[in-house]
């Protein structure tokens, strides 16, 4: 078992049946209880499917027997009798593997776990096998279709109430969930009843709701008689004129049910706190709130009006509490106003500068802003020839975009400007500036990209593009697309140069046939064509070979 917790004589003075006497009819199981658990034994010829429904219809199951204690239980509830009880054991198996603590067989419970076993000497058997208990206690392996004399079924609970106080001329009758009667029981499960019949008094066992655990009650509200268990109250018990009832003492009152004793703000309705006054109570509210008008709930108070000059600029209620702010340009720093200083997190390079509303970024000496990226500097120079801005350390110099590094007289390093006009870099005027170039074009024309011109026509003249193009005007945009560089494809380029220079081959075959043609010897001569005096010196079979490409073409 697993909580057996009381020894064994208490066992025994406590088993429901008694110690002597004839046993319970096969209607009413005898049973005894412990703290959380309950052992009934069932007198009723039934196979092992029948006793385990019995026992699972009163929220149980066939009893598991895993120490010495639970045997001991048994040995009680059998009183004297002789007979064969279901135990929660059987074979899953096909067959039994006598060298195995429990020969294979399974507990109701779906484990195998035990610490004791007192098997009946048995060898091997194959079929369906359950096990029984008799008065010498030894377990018997046998066929579980096979009627037993009877079953034993356990109850586990999570609490249980202790029997009622002895009172002289009392007598009280228990009855269990699982139909179990008796008025010797140590412990009775959840749901039990003890009948008082001198009283007319019936109790139950049941949650005591907000206190948590199991108590003796009842649904009417109040005392019953003093002389059964205080009469139920938790504190004092007396009786006026033969009426039984409850008190608590200062600062308590009665609960409900007229026997528990309770704080007076148990049952209070306060919105936020309640504080104990006597044996009566008041409502609080948290700071920040007030007590309404029903002297229950909390209504915020508007701190702000309340306290004049409670922020230093912006003061805003909120619930419970109130809220400082700032006004526009301010910022909270410390809990005071302060004016918002953009370049504090500028991500300006080198130099921040306040302008109302926000910031500019600016530049070291010898720099300028990045035309695109207005956060960052870039080198920069207005005249001809500027210091290179040098780091000894790396012993490298640096010059701004469209200068180059070059040597003084004095041996100096210094930025030269790139005359780009010199360079050509514009198709028709060209006007150098330090760093950069300007390109402009002749009259009749207009600037297409920064360096070419594109002539403007007559139509043009007379729409968008005539007037004034001079410098300050809009640059015009051409009456005509340009034409746009467009990249062959390697193979078309590889085809190009192959055709080409098929043809240039084809040339130079024809034109080297041609002469062939023009200059060939008789067939019979070794000679080739020269002078006229040679042709008059009797070459006349060649005359018309050595003619001129005009004569022969």
């Amino acid at each position: 078992m697993r909580r057996l917790p009381l020894p064994l004589p208490l066992l025994l003075a406590g088993l429901g049946l008694g110690l002597c006497g004839e046993p319970e009819p096969a209607a009413l199981p005898g049973a005894q209880c412990l703290e959380h658990d309950c052992f009934g034994i069932f007198w009723a010829k039934k196979s092992f499917a029948e006793a385990s429904e019995v026992c699972e219809g009163g929220s149980g199951h066939l009893m598991t027997v895993r120490s010495t204690v639970a045997e001991d239980a048994i040995a009680l509830l059998l009183q004297n009798r002789s007979g064969t009880l279901w135990l929660g054991l059987s074979l899953p198996l096909p067959c039994t593997e006598p060298s195995q603590r429990l020969r294979g067989f399974k507990w109701v419970t779906g484990d195998h776990s035990t610490d004791y076993t007192n098997w009946a000497p048995s060898g091997q058997r194959c079929s369906e096998r359950c096990v029984t208990v008799s008065r010498d206690l030894l377990w018997e392996e046998r066929r579980c279709e096979d009627p037993a004399d009877g079953f034993l079924c356990e109850y586990n609970y999570g609490g249980s109430c202790p029997r009622l106080p002895p009172t002289e001329g009392l007598l009280v009758t228990y009855t269990t969930p699982f139909g179990a009667r008796g008025g010797d029981f140590l412990a009775l499960p959840p749901r039990s009843t003890a009948s008082i019949p001198a009283l007319g008094l019936e109790l139950r066992c049941d949650d005591e709701g907000i206190s948590g655990g199991l108590s003796w009650g009842r649904d009417t509200p109040g005392a019953w008689s003093c002389r059964l268990a205080n009469g139920g109250c938790e504190e004092t018990c007396g009786e006026e004129s033969g009426q039984a009832r409850c008190s608590c003492p200062d600062g308590k009152v009665l609960g409900p049910d007229g026997r528990r004793c309770e704080s007076p703000c148990a049952g209070a309705a306060c919105q936020h706190h309640c504080v104990v006054a006597g044996n009566s109570f008041l409502c609080m509210c948290d700071s920040g709130y007030r007590l309404a008008a029903d002297r229950y709930s909390c209504e915020d108070d508007d701190d702000c009006a309340i306290v004049p000059r409670l922020c230093e600029q912006v003061c805003v209620n909120t619930e419970g509490g109130f809220e400082c702010r700032c006004h526009s340009g301010y910022e909270m720093l410390d809990g005071r106003c302060r004016p918002i200083n953009h370049c504090d997190k500028a991500p300006c390079e080198q130099q921040c500068e306040e302008v109302p509303g926000g910031y500019r970024c600016s530049c070291y000496p010898g720099y300028a802003v990045h035309p695109q990226v207005s956060t960052h500097c870039v080198l920069h120079c207005n005249s001809s020839q500027c210091p290179a801005q040098c780091d000894k350390d790396a012993d490298s110099c640096e010059c701004p975009e469209g200068f180059v590094l070059d040597t003084d007289a004095d041996d100096e390093q210094v930025c030269v400007d790139i005359d780009e006009c010199e360079m050509g870099y514009c198709e028709h005027n060209c006007t150098n500036h330090p760093g950069g170039y300007e390109c402009h074009c002749h009259a009749g024309y207009q600037l297409f990209d920064k360096n070419n011109c594109i002539r403007i026509t007559e139509e043009d003249r007379e729409g968008a593009f005539s007037g004034d193009l001079g410098p300050t005007s809009q640059t015009p945009t051409p009456s005509r697309t340009p034409p746009k560089a467009e990249y062959l494809h390697p193979g078309v380029l590889v085809g190009i140069s192959v055709g080409a220079l098929s043809a240039a081959l084809a040339l130079l075959a024809l034109g080297y046939h041609l002469a062939k043609k023009r200059c060939r010897p008789p067939a019979t001569m070794d000679y080739k064509c020269s002078s006229p005096h040679e042709k008059e010196m009797g070459l006349q079979p060649v005359t018309s070979v050595c003619a001129t490409s005009s004569q022969k073409l």
